[in-house]
């Protein structure tokens, strides 16, 4: 192979023996000694003189068509379904005469395919120029030798008698076989030719395609996808350079998606930006220049997000399914009336116990006076109540329970009447502590399996295939969400025993295969279980889409201030009664109160117990 332009090299190139190997000659002046960048698919790309490129792929772009005599030019795509005859043998002749005289000459016989560069003007019609037409004989017409031509039409044949002394020039050529596009380009043959296409408006025309070139460049990670109209001369080395191995990194997601073979040998090159996600030990290992060994898929392929509880600044961990570690549910904390109903779950009983005290006053609904420490209630469902405004709420209807033994409840549970049921507005924000007698020990996998999440445990028996598992000494955490992304399992080529779970979606390493055999750790791979996560990596998790199929929880009503306050007194003593839903279409009417009722003249729970202490503060100066 010689020196060629890339576009004359993908023109004359058969597509059965790529790859081909091409070193590039020289690029268009832009001002650099070393060597050219173009802009390439969106990406800069450097190609300098004695480059290498190794070309895998050549696809048609499009085809460019040039009428020869104007220098128009029109575009088709590769998948036109027009014919193309390619016209042969092309000669010029100055008259009709001499291009009979040379086709004697040869032995040809007629019909004789030609065409003039200018145009004939007869009696009966004008023949444009670059117009093919036909010589089928030479005969007498009105006393004179005339040339008896056919002019193809797009509706029939049109016979025209020239005569033999007309001026040209004219070209002589041989119309081949009709040929799809693609044919057309594919033949070398046909390269530098006039093509005649009945479904196009020219009559002749110059076929040019436009290909693009992809080629894998050293130590570039993607294909290169370089236009043939690039000004580049380059030169076919592909026989002297059979021992050349042309490095091409690529990223763990893109390992992850080729699916092996495992294990690889591979080499960083580079660490994306950005802050650390993890805080385990191996995180530092990872810089420039180590060598990693990727042993495969990390099953199962699913992991929990966890926080500490008990503590003032939480941490946070991801577990991997595999955690062999024993855990016990704890009682769940509940600081609203919306969390409430976030853990409801059907089929289930959620009881609850308060642990603070809560008072009625500023609360909408009409079904709730106050909640003392140590009250129990069952959460029933949600509804709407008819708020002070008339403005329908959003609500949690709740059983009070009683100190009776559960088998007791659960008998006079069938004649409970309605007015043991309190209505707490989602926006109520009480205290709330789960009630539940549930001491056994569940596997990570039997828990996310039976319960839903958010879930509150404790470890009771450490993972044994991870001695360092942090998470025994917390007395409690929760395990917020269950994510499903797959993991590579690698580990250090200096140090295979430590092993460890890579997500490539959030760590994505730029790597090189690298020479040698990875090595393999005697018995199972010692992969740890728990993964510490940085602060900036837990709550960019938490900003994903997955986390987000939660509403935000109501927005507690704006404070009525003093003339709502009256608003509401005039009510009372007017002696509306008020009504709720309660979530199954129904309405249950409030008790009315009289006069001299407590709901009347309502008193806050602290001004009872300041009346008390008071009492008894006078008691005891009496005694003395």
């Amino acid at each position: 192979w010689s020196r060629l332009s890339l576009h004359s090299f993908v023109c004359t190139l058969d597509l059965a023996s790529l790859p081909r190997v091409l070193r590039v000659c020289s690029g268009v002046e832009t001002g650099l000694s070393a060597g050219s960048i173009y802009e390439i698919s969106g990406n800069e790309c450097c190609l300098s003189t004695g480059d290498l490129i190794k070309v895998t792929q050549v696809r048609l772009q499009k085809v460019v068509c040039e009428n020869p005599g104007t220098g128009q030019t029109m575009e088709i795509t590769p998948d036109f379904h027009g014919y193309f005859s390619p016209l042969t043998g092309r000669q010029s002749y100055g008259t009709l005469e001499e291009l009979l005289s040379a086709a004697t000459q040869c032995s040809k016989t007629l019909p004789i395919c030609f065409m003039s560069t200018h145009r004939i003007t007869t009696e009966a019609r004008v023949v444009p120029e670059d117009q093919p037409l036909k010589l089928e004989a030479v005969e007498t017409y009105h006393g004179t030798y005339r040339a008896r031509c056919v002019l193809d039409t797009e509706t029939h044949p049109f016979i025209l008698h020239l005569p033999l002394s007309q001026k040209g020039p004219f070209w002589e050529w041989k119309p081949g076989a009709p040929r799809p596009l693609l044919k057309a380009l594919q033949d070398p043959a046909l390269s530098n030719l006039l093509f005649t296409c009945p479904t196009l408006p020219w009559r002749t025309l110059i076929l040019r395609p436009q290909y693009e070139v992809q080629a894998i460049m050293h130590m570039r990670r993607t294909i290169v996808k370089i236009p043939s109209s690039l000004e580049v001369d380059v030169e076919d080395v592909t026989s002297s350079s059979q021992h050349i191995h042309f490095i091409q990194p690529l990223l763990l997601s893109e390992a992850l998606a080729r699916g092996g073979p495992f294990p690889l040998c591979m080499e960083i090159l580079e660490i994306p930006e950005g802050p650390s996600i993890f805080l385990s030990p191996w995180a530092g290992s990872l810089h420039k220049g180590q060598k990693l060994c990727i042993h495969g898929l990390a099953s199962p392929p699913w992991r929990v997000l966890v926080s500490t509880k008990g503590r003032k600044i939480p941490r946070h961990f991801m577990v991997s399914g595999a955690y062999q570690g024993k855990l016990r549910r704890r009682p769940r904390e509940f600081p609203t009336a919306y969390d409430l109903l976030g853990a409801l779950q059907p089929g289930q009983p959620l009881r609850v116990v308060a642990t603070k005290d809560c008072e009625g006053e500023g609360v909408e609904s009409p079904g709730f006076t106050s909640l003392a420490v140590g009250d129990r209630l069952e959460v029933l469902r949600s509804g709407q109540a008819h708020g002070a405004e008339g403005r329908d709420i959003d609500v949690l209807v709740c059983q009070r329970l009683s100190d009776k033994a559960e088998e007791e409840e659960e008998e006079e549970n069938e004649d409970v009447e309605d007015d043991d049921q309190i209505l707490l507005p989602l926006y109520f924000s009480g205290s709330f502590v789960e009630e539940m007698n549930d001491s056994r020990r569940y596997s990570l996998e039997d828990l996310t399996a039976h319960f839903s999440l958010p879930c509150e445990v404790k470890v009771v028996a450490k993972d044994s295939s991870h001695p360092a598992d942090p998470l025994p000494s917390f007395p409690g955490l929760r395990l917020e969400e269950k994510i499903m992304e797959p993991f590579l399992v690698v580990s250090l080529n200096s140090n295979p025993e430590m092993c460890f779970e890579i997500p490539p979606r959030w760590l994505d390493l730029t790597v090189v295969e690298a020479e040698g055999q990875p090595g393999q750790p005697a018995g199972p791979l010692p992969v740890a279980t728990v993964e510490e996560l940085t602060d900036a990596f837990y709550y960019s998790l938490r900003r994903l889409p997955a986390f987000k199929n939660q509403p935000p929880p109501p927005r507690p009503p704006k404070s009525q201030g003093l003339s709502g306050q009256k608003k509401q007194s005039n009510k009372e003593k007017s002696g509306q009664v008020p009504t709720y839903q309660n979530g199954q279409g129904g309405e249950v009417v409030g008790v009315t109160a009289g006069p001299a009722s407590f709901v009347q003249h309502p008193i806050s729970l602290s001004v009872v117990k300041n009346l008390q202490f008071i009492h008894l503060h006078t008691l005891y100066l009496l005694f003395l």
